[in-house]
């Protein structure tokens, strides 16, 4: 169920694995996607995807001084790719994967697990039935089970792609993080932090984002734009021309599924959002072929499998014992750094992306197995101000 980069790639590598696959959603797979999506080029190159790029800079930085004096301006260089997928091409590339498949519009309204199979009945008065469903609508999902944990903490964002009155970025360059608060009265700097994700598009296009990490209840979309605005105005910087505007908001610390539920999941529904940066594209182009390669496999056991039973198969894959730890582990540090105020949040993300490259950048693409991402966390650990390991143990805002 669904249409979007979480269905069309596990859609993708199960017709590849010879599958009989019934995909259902509330629109046509081939409607535009709305948002970008980026990834860190290696992470791309390792499955031989680097031609999905749409844009790539070499030139990649970070900001995390207080922007005032000149010490406070100097950028951390990143000495790493980072890129955005072409979406037209990555949305072609897995629907031509996915053809031969029954594409339904439909919207489903009640899922039942009837033993061997499960019916899906859509507000249509259609129903369809299937040895396993998949849900990978999202992480709104209606029908995956999950504990309540309390309020959940979601990365909200707004942006603007289009012509300015002046460079909001260097020529050529991609701004991963600009935490630099000069811009915010003292009211605002009591508030949570927010930073500027941006790059440089070329033929005087750029991409400006403010971004909120993870606030629980979310950082207001018009307030976003108000410190985007703001920024910008104490550059001297002018928005001429919009050309597209950016709306994200999607949780970070959503909690693990029931994974001894009947129905599996994929994607935002399953919780497969990176819960310290916000990834999930490159998790998912990862993990969908494992997981129907296994999936294929179980279908063919004899005696037949019933959909509890397949459907923990799958989840078992999705949510091994390690990358259950993995999650709990990204799930405390998220904590922690909710708690922290903007002068704290700058001090640990320029400790952050001093750790060796290879160390941040699996953090951040969750590709560390448990016992190296102990060893990088504790390394951080030792690395940090004394202000922030207080922050780190204790999660306060303040000494």
């Amino acid at each position: 169920m669904g249409a979007g980069p979480a269905a069309l790639c596990i859609v993708a590598e199960l017709v590849e694995h010879g599958l009989k696959v019934t995909a259902l959603a509330s629109h046509t797979p081939d409607k535009p996607w709305p948002n970008t999506y980026g990834i860190w080029a290696e992470e791309l190159e390792s499955l031989g995807m680097a031609s999905l790029l749409g844009h790539r800079w070499s030139n990649t930085v970070s900001y995390f001084g207080n922007g005032i004096e000149e010490e406070g301006n100097k950028p951390i260089s990143h000495d790493f790719d980072y890129g955005l997928f072409d979406q037209d091409a990555l949305q072609k590339s897995l629907l031509d994967r996915c053809r031969g498949i029954d594409w339904r519009v439909e919207t489903a309204s009640e899922i039942r697990v009837l033993g061997a199979e499960t019916e899906v009945f859509c507000s249509s008065g259609n129903s369809y039935r299937a040895r396993v469903v998949i849900d990978a609508s999202g992480h709104r999902s209606q029908f995956i089970k999950r504990p309540d944990h309390g309020p959940v903490a979601e990365q909200a964002a707004y942006g603007v792609v289009g012509r300015f009155s002046s460079p909001p970025v260097d020529a050529g360059q991609f701004v991963l993080m600009d935490f630099r608060p000069n811009h915010l009265t003292e009211f605002e700097r009591c508030q949570p932090p927010t930073f500027l994700y941006a790059m440089d598009f070329g033929e005087g296009i750029f991409f400006v984002e403010e971004t909120s990490l993870a606030c629980s209840p979310p950082f207001p979309s018009s307030k976003l734009r108000e410190r985007l605005q703001s920024r910008l105005a104490a550059r001297g910087v002018e928005i001429r021309e919009i050309i597209h505007e950016e709306h994200c908001l999607f949780p970070m610390n959503l909690p693990l599924p029931d994974r001894s539920q009947p129905l599996l999941a994929f994607g935002g529904a399953a919780s497969m959002v990176h819960p310290a940066s916000g990834y999930m594209v490159g998790a998912l182009l990862r993990r969908a072929p494992t997981l129907a390669k296994r999936l294929a496999a179980a279908m063919k056991q004899k005696p037949v499998l019933d959909s509890a039973a397949l459907s923990r198969t799958g989840w078992d894959v999705l949510w091994s014992s390690e990358l259950v730890q993995r999650h709990r582990l990204y799930q405390f540090g998220l904590r922690r750094l909710m708690s922290f105020d903007e002068e704290r949040l700058r001090s640990f993300f320029e400790t952050f992306f001093h750790l060796p490259r290879k160390d941040w950048s699996g953090f951040l693409a969750n590709t560390l197995p448990l016992p190296k991402l102990l060893i990088v966390m504790l390394k951080l650990f030792w690395i940090s101000p004394w202000d922030v390991r207080v922050g780190m143990i204790f999660g306060i805002n303040s000494l």
